[in-house]
């Protein structure tokens, strides 16, 4: 038989993999070591277990006693995964910009989570290593692993995460890529890797904002860089930083779960946008080795959902295509297209018995109608909607209101576009919650746009 004694077993020796699809067209050979395979998701996994022993041998922490730990969600649940078969109480306290998800998971492993604002300076009695400090003091039996302080953090990829890579690449690594946060990772495994070729190149990876390099501002990708100096970063390993802004990337992760397989978090992905650009200036024969830290598992409600990306501007352009070509292709019925018995734009006059108007949206399936003021559509004033949720409550509280006009039933008008207006625009006011937009051309309804027309033209585009 074959088996692990415990989960903790399975942490480290994580596979090289070769990036063919994102490093296409470039001459190195550029290798991802993919640290999301460890138990709890990340290489944080590797320094949870080792601080805990080593405050344990030094006696910081015994039996039943708290661990309390300031962290962006990857180092607490290598903290947690531990903590929970060794029986300590965990207490994390994470700043606020963190995903649902992290807090969730932190959680499912039994532990506590405090929430701290984030644009707090750090000596701010509010910010979340404030707050772990007052609560270390305050708890019985508390201690703080203080992975920004700690030398276990480094030490630990010096011992584990370096060698890993020098024996599977068989010494030929050129470059070394990876996000600089605590700087345990980068200063350890750099560490590790100059002393066995000292011309290796450490290549940092920074997001703009951070103070690894350059002016210290608000940044949205998370897990990566700092606004202070940890003890654990040894910036004298470090050849050369790379600055990566947010949407490069979340861009970045994204490539590399839909063209590589491989799901990762934004830290990983702003590695990897590091990586391609250092590789990109490299000969044939190099070897790049880029660290991609955690999953993309933590981050789904994010950079990974589409409506997220536009409303956060990280996707100017959905499409270059315009509005008028969503009408020309298959529809809900409300534009020409779709059957040559339906009309160019199906309206109703608000003062139509509602009767007429439910039987109008029944005979060509649709659940919302502008309303027209006056009998011809052409040149037509709309003056509101009948939408098929607000329609059924009408009628469930007064269901005498079908024989009413239809003024006495609808809610306020569609938002209107022009036909040449570009197709973001029309998703990001569908996003901002509208269910359907009326297209003019020339000043002139010619048809209507829903959420269900959209995802039709996505799935389905047409050259």
């Amino acid at each position: 038989m074959r088996y692990l004694e415990s989960i903790l077993d399975a942490v480290g020796d994580t596979p090289l993999v070769r990036l063919h699809r994102v490093a296409a067209g470039l001459r190195p050979l550029v290798l991802a070591k993919v640290e999301s395979l460890n138990p709890g998701g990340s290489i944080k996994d590797r320094i949870g277990l080792a601080m805990i022993e080593d405050a344990e041998r030094r006696g910081l922490l015994e039996a039943g006693g708290t661990i309390v730990e300031p962290t962006s969600g990857n180092t607490g649940h290598g903290l947690a995964i531990a903590a929970a078969l060794k029986g300590y109480r965990c207490v994390f306290v994470m700043p606020d910009k963190m995903s649902q998800e992290k807090i969730s998971l932190l959680r499912a492993y039994g532990s506590e989570v405090v929430v701290c604002p984030t644009n707090v300076p750090r000596e701010s009695a509010q910010s979340y290593y404030s707050v772990a400090d007052r609560l270390t003091r305050e708890i019985p039996g508390a201690f703080q692993p203080n992975q920004y302080a700690n030398p276990t953090n480094p030490e630990t990829h010096r011992r584990t995460t370096g060698p890993e890579i020098w024996e599977q690449t068989g010494g030929r690594i050129s470059h070394l890529v990876a996000g600089m946060g605590t700087g345990g990772t980068i200063s350890g495994i750099g560490r590790y890797l100059k002393e066995q070729s000292p011309t290796l190149q450490i290549i940092g990876a920074d997001p703009v904002g951070s103070i690894y390099s350059g002016e210290i501002a608000p940044y949205v990708v998370e897990g990566v860089g700092e606004d202070f100096m940890p003890a654990t970063m040894d910036m004298s390993i470090v050849d050369r930083v790379v600055q990566v802004n947010d949407r490069q990337s979340f861009v970045a992760a994204r490539r590399l779960a839909r063209e590589e397989g491989i799901l990762v978090g934004g830290s990983s992905g702003l590695a990897l946008h590091a990586a391609l650009t250092v590789a990109a200036e490299l000969e044939e024969g190099a070897v790049v080795v880029v660290i991609l830290p955690d999953t993309g598992r933590n981050y789904l409600s994010k950079f990974f959902n589409d409506e997220w990306m536009v409303q956060n501007g990280y996707v100017d352009r959905i499409s270059p295509a315009r509005v008028r070509e969503v009408l020309r292709g298959p529809s809900n019925g409300h534009h020409a297209g779709h059957d040559d018995e339906v009309p160019g734009l199906i309206t109703v006059d608000s003062e139509s018995l509602l009767s007429d108007a439910i039987e109008l949206m029944q005979r060509y399936s649709i659940s919302q109608l502008p309303v027209r003021a006056g009998a011809e559509v052409e040149g037509a004033v709309l003056v509101g909607s009948l939408q098929e949720r607000t329609l059924l409550d009408h009628i469930y509280r007064d269901p005498g209101i079908v024989a009413r006009p239809v003024a006495a039933a609808m809610d306020p008008p569609f938002g209107t576009v022009a036909a040449d207006t570009p197709v973001d625009e029309a998703f990001r006011m569908l996003l901002r919650g509208d269910t359907a937009i009326v297209v003019l051309e020339g000043g002139t309804p010619i048809g209507m746009v829903t959420r269900a027309d959209l995802l039709e033209f996505v799935a389905h585009p047409r050259g």
